[in-house]
């Protein structure tokens, strides 16, 4: 079957309540600094892997822009080890933390005023990554688009030359059901959602949608 937009795969991904056992808004520490070390941390490695570094960086109370930007590489590259390509991550985590102080002063005044642009314009952040900071950790309303996301559309037939076309898409069709204070939070949810649906529901790279279909 074809999804008419993707309001309808919203309320059928809602009705199966995939979120229960998950955070409110899906992503662990949503609102915190936690966020953007997170995303940046999650590139090409598993989430499990991720949650190891974070106990690390949390344990010397290192998730603060402030301490980051001030810290030797070496000792960042061992503490997120866990989560691969840490040199290339300590790196650029370090360089973020530092544009972030200077440019915005803290990171409460980074929720409030950066931008897509200025994040797409640091190094080792593309536009997953930003938009996972912007919907994550400054409650945007930006949809987050992934690999999960792709899969699903694809099991419904689907296909998106870019991830500009695929958020589109997704955006577009529960945009105008959600007023501006709600949008944020919906879009998170729907990303966790769609996560969540597709690591539970597919065999190799083949999403099963039968759930979804059952509850249209």
């Amino acid at each position: 079957m074809e999804l008419s937009d993707s309001w309808e795969l919203f309320s059928a991904l809602e009705k199966l309540k995939l979120l229960e056992d998950s955070p409110p808004l899906w992503w662990p520490a949503y609102g915190t600094f936690e966020v953007v070390v997170g995303a940046l941390l999650t590139q090409n490695t598993q989430w499990s892997r991720v949650e190891v570094s974070l106990e690390n960086l949390r344990s010397r109370e290192m998730l603060d822009p402030s301490v980051l930007s001030q810290c030797h590489p070496e000792s960042l590259m061992e503490l997120i080890r866990p989560s691969g390509l840490f040199k290339a991550k300590a790196s650029n985590l370090i360089r973020l933390s530092y544009n972030m102080i200077e440019e915005f002063g803290d990171f409460e005044s980074f929720v409030l005023s950066v931008d897509r642009e200025w994040l797409l314009s640091q190094k080792g952040i593309g536009p997953e990554t930003a938009d996972s900071i912007l919907c994550y950790a400054c409650a945007r309303p930006a949809m987050v688009v992934d690999a999960y996301t792709a899969r699903l559309l694809n099991a419904f037939g689907y296909e998106f030359e870019s991830y500009a076309e695929l958020q589109e898409w997704c955006e577009a069709g529960t945009r105008s059901y959600f007023d501006t204070v709600q949008l944020p939070a919906a879009f998170a949810r729907f990303h966790g959602m769609i996560v969540e649906y597709v690591k539970g529901n597919s065999k190799g790279k083949v999403v099963n949608v039968e759930r979804i279909s059952s509850t249209i």
